[in-house]
């Protein structure tokens, strides 16, 4: 019998009616008494190592994760790891980088509903997790709804229902079926993607912009002051920006000459963006801001925090991130890398 590490960090999973609402109460060993069935599967470790609504979650919580998972890898088959649903695709984005190419499931869910509750689906969800983290794919996948998805290519995109999380321009790597996993076909074939070491550095101070039409283009000097080293700008469509009215270019060119690493992509979850295909985008590309291609939100900012924790040169952080690690981005032919 496989032997899985489940790390609890609060979340709804693990919360109870409190004074102020929704509050994370339950241990690790709470959750798991509550569903025996698990002695069937696996064997099972339990540790607590922090108990949060994942809202407050911060980029050292990613990193304590990493080292929690790194440190512990070698002594079990698979790690679970209990997340608030909220940020869980950044942690699982962040995971994906910061613990290097992992030749073991490390799985994180969640539920949208409490353990102690009636009809949770935090036990399917947890059950989901274990059969994924004793099965024969490596990977940081988050299990959620019967879906098995790719860490990185996660995202949550309902607030209420079951199904909650969506793969993002990437197949599933699997289901679980009526007990069973069943994995896609194929998911894996030809990835191109490049092994990398365990590196839980990053740079907290990256700063997501979603453009509006009208955006001052002044927001720019408000970001700089505050010493962000790198921004992730969500375009519009295939990642336009202004400029003519209100122009956003200059005061771009401004940043990155100034040493400041500027990614565009699109504010369009699905099919990705595209900056050589209209003026609005070449004109910002010109100029050598990084393309965000196909890449979640989630990815392109906990990405670029670790790119920015291993190097602040911009050339770097570009080889960075025009870099596939863990498939989370379909690069064009020409695109630079490592």
């Amino acid at each position: 019998m496989k032997k899985v590490l489940f790390i609890n960090t609060g979340g709804t999973i693990s919360s109870s009616y409190q004074e102020n609402g929704l509050t994370p109460t339950q241990s690790a060993e709470n959750i798991l008494a509550e569903i025996p069935e698990l002695k069937e599967i696996c064997d099972i470790d339990a540790h607590n190592l922090m108990s949060i609504d994942s809202t407050n979650t911060q980029p050292e919580d990613w990193a304590s994760i990493a080292r929690m998972v790194h440190r512990s890898l070698n002594q079990y088959d698979g790690i679970v790891i209990a997340h608030g649903t909220d940020t869980m695709a950044y942690t699982a984005s962040a995971l994906s980088f910061m613990l290097g190419t992992v030749d073991k499931p490390v799985v994180v869910t969640g539920s949208q509903v409490s353990i102690l509750a009636e009809h949770s689906d935090s036990k399917k969800n947890v059950i989901d997790s274990f059969l994924t983290a004793c099965g024969e794919v490596a990977g940081v996948f988050v299990v959620f709804n019967g879906k098995i998805i790719n860490g990185s290519r996660s995202s949550k995109i309902r607030t209420r229902s079951y199904n909650a999380f969506e793969s993002i321009n990437y197949p599933y790597i699997g289901l679980v079926e009526n007990g069973k996993v069943v994995y896609t076909e194929g998911v894996f074939a030809d990835r191109g993607t490049v092994r990398h070491p365990y590196n839980d550095g990053y740079a907290s101070e990256v700063f997501l912009l979603r453009l509006i039409p009208g955006t001052n283009p002044a927001i720019f000097d408000a970001i700089r002051s505050l010493g962000y080293k790198g921004i992730v700008i969500e375009g519009f469509g295939m990642g336009g920006v202004p400029f003519k009215e209100r122009s956003l270019i200059s005061k771009i060119e401004e940043l990155m000459k100034d040493g400041m690493s500027i990614v565009v992509t699109t504010q369009c979850p699905y099919e990705g963006g595209d900056l050589t295909i209209y003026e609005v985008g070449q004109k910002v590309l010109e100029k050598g801001v990084i393309p965000g291609y196909d890449m979640t939100t989630e990815a392109l900012v906990t990405k670029m925090m670790w790119a920015l924790g291993q190097t602040t040169d911009p050339a770097g952080v570009a080889r960075i991130m025009a870099t596939n690690y863990v498939d989370e981005v379909s690069l064009p032919a020409d695109a630079t890398s490592l």
